[in-house]
C-alpha cells in the first residue's frame, strides 16, 4: 500500500473515531417538533390508536383541512402520539433541522482542522 493512501486511511479513521467519541446526540425529535409549534395528540382511545397505526411511522404526512396543509408526524414507538402542525410549524422545524446540520458540519470541520495541526515533533515528519 502506498504511504499516501495509508496516511489518508489513517486520517479518515482518526476523524471517524473522533466523531464517535465527541459528538453530542441529536436532540429528541419530539422536543424539536414541539419547539417548532407542533401540537401533541395522544393516541389514548382505541380509535386514535387505530388511526395512529394507519399512518406511516416517523414520517410526515400532509393532509388538507379547509384548504390549508396540515403536517402530521406519527410517533407510535416513543410517545404513542401524533404531532400536528401548520405550514409555519413545519417551516420552523425544517429550519431547526438545517441549523442542527450546520452545527454538526462546523464541529466536524473544527475537529479536522485540529487533527491537521497535530505536532509530530518527536515523531518526525508524517509518512507521505
Amino acid at each position: 500500500m502506498k504511504p499516501s493512501i495509508f496516511a489518508a486511511l489513517a486520517f479518515v479513521s482518526l476523524a471517524a473515531a473522533a466523531c464517535a467519541t465527541t459528538s453530542n446526540p441529536p436532540p429528541d425529535k419530539g422536543n424539536m417538533l414541539s419547539a417548532a409549534g407542533f401540537k401533541t395528540r395522544l393516541a389514548d382511545t382505541p380509535q386514535r390508536i387505530a388511526s395512529l397505526k394507519s399512518l406511516p411511522a416517523n414520517e410526515f404526512t400532509v393532509k388538507n383541512q379547509n384548504g390549508q396543509p396540515v403536517f402530521i408526524y406519527a410517533d407510535p414507538a416513543v410517545c404513542g402520539c401524533l404531532y400536528v402542525g401548520n405550514q409555519d410549524a413545519f417551516s420552523a422545524y425544517q429550519q431547526m433541522v438545517y441549523q442542527q446540520k450546520l452545527v454538526k458540519e462546523q464541529e466536524m470541520t473544527a475537529m479536522m482542522n485540529e487533527q491537521a495541526s497535530f505536532d509530530f515533533g518527536p515523531w518526525g515528519p508524517p509518512f507521505y
